[in-house]
């Protein structure tokens, strides 16, 4: 359980605090769209969820660096370790805070072994026959991230902590099935294909190629109609997921919105034009992402 109480291998207060300087400024760096729901919290669970990310990335670094599959696995095993046992490593900033901030809240560590299990799906070039094959995969390298947030957020007294985990569960496989449409040809660059065989094939497209330009191959249509049919899957999962919202506090509520809201942007307009992401990855400018922001806190306010 969660407490204030320090551990057996307690380290100076400051050194907790330059850890957690060190998550914060690669949250604020590296998570380009989450940083701005994060910046919402108050300083000690903002603190926390970097903690938090900064770990993931550590993670998704080694799944998409350069090294070759075997010492990514094994750099990936040691990274479960050390994550699953933070307070052995007091002298890795990252572990530091992390093990500080599962100590004061109830951050299920567990799930940091969840998401390096999707990771290794991705070393390994797992391809996924079904939806509910891709679904899996999204619940570990994304809906983990859903419940280690629910972990910081905490959720309101007398909310069902069940069910507030399988919301932010679900909406982490939302979060993730917008990245799989924002990355298609990101990810097939570096040999990955998360679309499901079954729906390729539905859609008369027999594999994702580039064209001569570097461009997705457009296959006369069919893929902006397959990606307009899996925004609308991840459309059920957002209904789904954002029912989180009410078991939240006030401020936690709109970190969350906020993350989401802007993700729910970037499917709109794929959806509407899924050319976006046959050229290059597609983003939102950084005063749409602020006015996402504002409205969640001020949503957050009359809630």
């Amino acid at each position: 359980m969660a407490s204030d109480a320090p551990g057996p291998n307690a380290t100076s207060a400051a050194a907790v605090a330059d850890a957690y300087e060190v998550c914060e400024r690669i949250t604020a760096e590296q998570a380009r769209n989450f940083y701005w729901g994060i910046r919402l919290l108050p300083a000690r669970k903002r603190a926390a969820l970097s903690a938090v990310y900064a770990n993931a990335r550590r993670v998704d670094d080694i799944g998409d660096g350069e090294l070759p599959v075997p010492q990514k696995l094994e750099q990936l095993a040691q990274a479960r370790v050390e994550m699953l046992n933070p307070g052995n490593y007091p002298s890795d900033p990252r572990l530091l805070a992390l093990d500080d901030a599962a100590r004061r809240l109830p951050i299920p560590l567990d799930a940091l072994g969840e998401l390096v299990d999707g990771c290794e799906q991705d070393v390994l070039g797992h391809s996924y026959p079904e939806f509910d094959d891709l679904v899996g995969y999204c619940r570990l390298v994304a809906g983990s991230i859903g419940r280690l947030s629910l972990g910081v957020f905490n959720p309101r007294p007398g909310a069902d902590p069940g069910r507030a985990a399988v919301l932010a569960d679900s909406l982490g496989v939302a979060l993730q099935l917008t990245n799989i449409l924002r990355d298609i040809r990101e990810d097939l660059l570096m040999g990955r294909v998360y679309l499901p065989e079954q729906d390729l094939k539905s859609f008369g497209i027999a594999e994702l190629t580039l064209l001569p330009d570097g461009s997705l191959d457009p296959q006369h249509g069919r893929l902006a109609e397959l990606v307009r049919f899996e925004a609308a899957r991840a459309w059920g999962w957002y209904d789904e997921g954002l029912a989180l919202l009410p078991l939240l506090d006030r401020r936690s509520a709109a970190c969350c919105a906020a993350m989401a809201k802007i993700y729910q942007e970037l499917l709109v307009r794929i959806a509407r034009e899924p050319t976006l992401v046959f050229n290059q990855r597609t983003s939102l400018p950084g005063k749409v992402k602020l006015a996402v922001s504002a409205r969640s806190v001020i949503k957050g306010r009359h809630a």
